[in-house]
């Protein structure tokens, strides 16, 4: 089934828009509406979209948006290259046993997910590219910052919005840390 957009969606369409640039890929694109906004930009060369649902990646190829690739991919398990760009707005949530829902579980606790995509990124991540990413406070933003942190990155938060009355979004643009040259 396919994730309908909904505000995290939208706050990182804001970021693509202004952000995207060079090869982009979108991780479980869901509707590819942030995949579509990138086909758009004039600093994109080429998109990629993958998305772990087959029935999603065939609505989209229905589609024929043009310049834009979609395939069946479990995060990156079958992506070969590298990307200046990778856009992802993941299952963030914790897991609720009583309304499963793959669009939305990012695990037991619901930082799972982003933490195995963390590990992969790096090696599809070109030099001086970011990883543009929503998530939740129901996540465990402070989780997520370690996570980003173990994992070599660095982050900066881009928006933060309350929505209803329990709930914090927060869109991040992270980079890999650089390694201080051992001649400077």
């Amino acid at each position: 089934m396919t994730y309908e957009p909904q505000e995290d969606s939208y706050m990182l369409l804001e970021q693509v828009k202004q952000l995207a640039f060079g090869k982009v890929l979108d991780v479980g694109t869901g509707s590819g509406i942030l995949a579509k906004e990138a086909v758009y930009s004039h600093e994109v060369e080429e998109v990629v979209a993958v998305d772990i649902d087959e029935n999603v990646v065939e609505e989209l190829n229905k589609q024929d948006v043009k310049g834009l690739k979609v395939f069946q991919s479990d995060l990156f398990a079958n992506i070969t290259e590298k990307f200046d760009t990778i856009i992802f707005n993941p299952p963030y949530l914790p897991l609720d046993e009583n309304d499963k829902d793959a669009a939305l579980d990012g695990g037991v606790k619901g930082y799972e997910v982003i933490e195995m995509f963390l590990k992969e990124a790096k090696k599809h991540l070109r030099t001086g590219g970011m990883i543009l990413m929503v998530f939740s406070n129901r996540t465990g933003k402070k989780e997520v910052d370690s996570i980003i942190k173990r994992e070599g990155y660095k982050a900066k938060e881009l928006e933060r919005k309350n929505i209803a009355f329990f709930e914090e979004l927060y869109v991040y643009k992270i980079e890999r840390e650089r390694l201080a040259s051992p001649y400077a």
